[in-house]
């Protein structure tokens, strides 16, 4: 990139490049899930465990744009929070739905307050209260995952509508933040 990315003027840019690609991701996603989510099989059980590791992938490129900015501490214990997630999901994958469910509860509750704590320091660049308002339905949504577990008619569906909302987040502070530099 030939505009430093730690600056605003060079930050924006590559923000709204990478909500943008996270938002066709996750709509991508989310279809697929929904259309396997009855059980979970060989796709669906690799898109849950996909999922968590394009959201590493996505965290690193925010983080060198960000290049040493005041979120990177949340950045950075999201990054670990989602290979976290990653992993457990492969083992959960093996032991059902209701496992699935909460370990995606879990990673959804952490990584929502991670998101939420990025979004407030980088309120300065504009676009950043869609990705504030997603963090916090993203804890509320974990939650809401992990006490599903427990129901008898636990579903991985309720997850791909959570990706495909998390993703219009994404297409929201994309189209708003500034334009600076441009």
């Amino acid at each position: 990139m030939s505009i430093d990315a730690a600056s605003p003027a060079g930050l924006a840019p590559a923000l709204r490049t990478l909500y943008l690609v996270r938002f066709g991701f996750a709509v991508v996603w989310a279809v697929l899930l929904f259309l396997t989510a009855t059980e979970i099989g060989p796709v669906s059980g690799t898109l849950l465990v996909l999922y968590p590791l394009f959201d590493v992938a996505a965290i690193v490129v925010d983080s060198r744009a960000a290049r040493a900015g005041r979120a990177s501490a949340a950045l950075y214990a999201n990054i670990a929070v989602s290979t976290l997630a990653a992993a457990g999901l492969a083992f959960a994958v093996t032991s059902g739905i209701p496992a699935v469910l909460q370990v995606w509860g879990v990673w959804a509750v952490v990584s929502g307050v991670a998101q939420l704590a990025a979004g407030v320091v980088r309120r300065s660049l504009g676009g950043q209260w869609p990705m504030i308002i997603s963090g916090a339905i993203s804890t509320l949504a974990g939650t809401s995952f992990f006490l599903q577990a427990s129901a008898p008619d636990a579903t991985l569906r309720n997850l791909a509508g959570y990706a495909a909302i998390g993703g219009v987040f994404f297409l929201v502070s994309a189209l708003r933040l500034r334009r600076r530099g441009e």
